[in-house]
């Protein structure tokens, strides 16, 4: 299946400013993700995501990022910042996507042997809007783009990709969104602007834009 639509949505993820964000929406990024997992050197408190998030421009998208938290804490920080989608980055069991969808992006980690399965797991929960695909490198985009064919559900990028590789995952994947962290940080949870800038530069062009 072609999970591509004509153009590739860009999310920009692990954002802790309002410089940042805005940097991210006017160079074309659709959605802002904060990341609410306190172990994370990314992690933002939902008060100051609140602040950057009411802030944004209209039909700006906001993502919610949780790794193993209790559906109590997820509704603790919904109640608190009520992004517009919700990733779940751990180990949450089809129980806990279910009771915190809809809109849910289901994070998946590549393994050539146990990622087709998964796929056809979470592609039956009607609450996961889209998949998360993580740690894959370049060399494994051909093959993960064989495993997509049976999947219904939108394709989110993350991971290893950056403004110099991110023409050819496009090319090769015609991914519903590319999702980038630390390709446009200077450190992990430091992004620079002008990264940025370049990152979605380059989404542009290989759209054809």
């Amino acid at each position: 299946m072609d999970h591509g639509t004509g153009r590739t949505r860009i999310k920009v993820c692990g954002v802790r400013s309002y410089e940042i964000a805005m940097a991210a929406v006017e160079a074309g990024a659709d959605a802002i993700g904060f990341v609410f997992v306190p172990t994370s050197k990314r992690y933002i408190e939902p008060a100051a995501a609140y602040e950057i998030m009411v802030n944004l421009p209209p039909m700006v998208a906001t993502v919610g990022v949780f790794k193993d938290q209790s559906v109590e804490e997820f509704l603790d920080i919904e109640e608190a910042c009520p992004t517009t989608y919700t990733q779940l980055d751990g180990d949450e069991p089809q129980r806990f996507v279910q009771q915190v969808g809809p809109d849910v992006l289901r994070m998946l980690k590549f393994d050539a042997d146990a990622t087709p399965q998964a796929l056809m797991v979470w592609d039956a929960v009607n609450e996961v809007g889209g998949i998360v695909m993580e740690g894959i490198g370049p060399e494994q985009w051909e093959s993960l783009a064989g495993m997509m064919d049976d999947v219904a559900k939108p394709l989110f990028l993350a991971g290893g990709v950056n403004a110099e590789n991110v023409g050819e995952a496009i090319r090769i994947l015609r991914p519903y969104a590319v999702d980038v962290s630390n390709g446009v940080e200077i450190e992990k949870g430091s992004m620079d602007t002008e990264m940025i800038e370049e990152f979605c530069r380059r989404v542009r062009e290989a759209d054809g834009d």
